[in-house]
């Protein structure tokens, strides 16, 4: 019988998680699974104490990940809706799922159990047609640690992101040498992530920027995602990013930085009986 425990580190999952991104059909969003979902808990399924599979949810009850070792020969469609239907006295309330049209058998699984469902954001990657723009873009620098307040507030001005959370991402970027700016009369008026993988995906460069409001509509963004683009090829990576769904200055700036939308990240909502 299969039973299910809070898992206490991420390391103990190193290997499910190696097998759950190479189940995938194309590469899977960098934000959604290096940024929110290691802040998410973590429950490990076990067949007679071996690990066999995991799920997380975040802390607004969505499911972000569920995988399954396909040799365990468990019913992953039974498993699946116990939790859906908020069956689970370990894992508790599971509002829905987030889960992106990359990954199918996942994708499936909440299809069998939601009653509504919405894209939430747009997955790009360069097509493969694409020319490079080498006198489209603007320059940009690496951000230093000396930056890192002005970068905080920027974000917070323009987008609203939480400033605790901003300055341990942003630190963790510039020590990493992947956040940089572009500066006008001494303004940040746009700034620019260069996002490397350390274990899975790491042919891949995952992109995402910022444009200060009062420059928006300029082309700015355009040519900000064209010189990160050139950069990711620099480094021999190949480029994505992501967007939500309603946000269509940063879907047209996409793509005419030559990138295109190739899947979806779906919001779903369970039914529960």
């Amino acid at each position: 019988m299969i039973k299910i425990k809070i898992i206490e580190s991420l390391m103990e999952l190193s290997e499910l998680k190696k097998a759950y991104f190479e189940q995938s059909s194309e590469a899977l969003d960098g934000m959604w699974h290096f940024g929110f979902v290691p802040m998410a808990k973590h429950w490990g399924f076990y067949l007679k104490e071996n690990l066999v599979g995991f799920c997380c949810v975040n802390d607004e009850g969505y499911m972000l990940q569920f995988y399954l070792k396909p040799e365990s020969q468990l019913d992953e469609q039974a498993l699946f809706t116990l939790i859906a239907e908020q069956n689970s006295s370990i894992i508790g309330a599971v509002k829905g799922a987030f889960v992106s049209t990359a990954e199918p058998r996942y994708i499936a699984l909440c299809l069998d159990n939601s009653s509504t469902f919405k894209v939430n954001a747009l997955m790009y990657q360069l097509a493969p047609t694409a020319i490079s723009k080498e006198n489209e873009y603007l320059e940009m620098e690496l951000a230093t640690i000396d930056q890192l307040t002005d970068f905080v507030q920027f974000s917070v001005a323009n987008i609203g992101a939480p400033e605790q959370w901003l300055k341990g991402y942003y630190g963790n970027l510039i020590e990493r040498k992947e956040l940089l700016g572009c500066w006008r009369e001494g303004q940040l008026i746009a700034a620019g992530e260069c996002r490397l993988f350390d274990e899975y995906q790491t042919e891949y460069a995952d992109l995402g920027m910022i444009v200060l409001q009062s420059q928006r509509g300029k082309g700015i963004a355009s040519k900000v995602l064209t010189y990160l683009v050139n950069r990711a090829q620099e480094k021999g990576l190949k480029p994505m990013c992501s967007t939500e769904n309603n946000n269509i200055g940063a879907k047209k700036a996409i793509l005419r930085a030559g990138l295109l939308p190739t899947n979806r990240i779906i919001q779903f909502e369970f039914n529960h009986q």
